[in-house]
């Protein structure tokens, strides 16, 4: 995951909806399935979807209440203490 990713997807988030994005996560994973793709594809795809989530997750904080920057920071702790395991 890509911090720059996800904040600029929360821009197109703001600035659109996030219906957009869960609706782009739906056609990446579907593509996922196409038995022709190349596992660099998959990579790719994987790498984008992985940053649809986290962008998703953080705005979730952030209609929560939680300010945009603490929201970064705790979701990223999260996935960095996830790795740690």
């Amino acid at each position: 995951m890509k911090l720059p990713v996800i904040k600029h997807v929360l821009g197109f988030v703001e600035t659109h909806d996030e219906d957009w994005v869960v609706e782009t996560i739906e056609l990446l994973e579907h593509m996922t399935e196409l038995s022709t793709i190349k596992d660099e594809e998959l990579d790719v795809i994987g790498e984008l979807l992985s940053n649809f989530y986290g962008a998703l997750e953080v705005h979730q904080a952030m209609k929560e209440g939680v300010p945009a920057k603490e929201a970064l920071n705790q979701f990223m702790g999260r996935v960095l203490g996830s790795i740690d395991k």
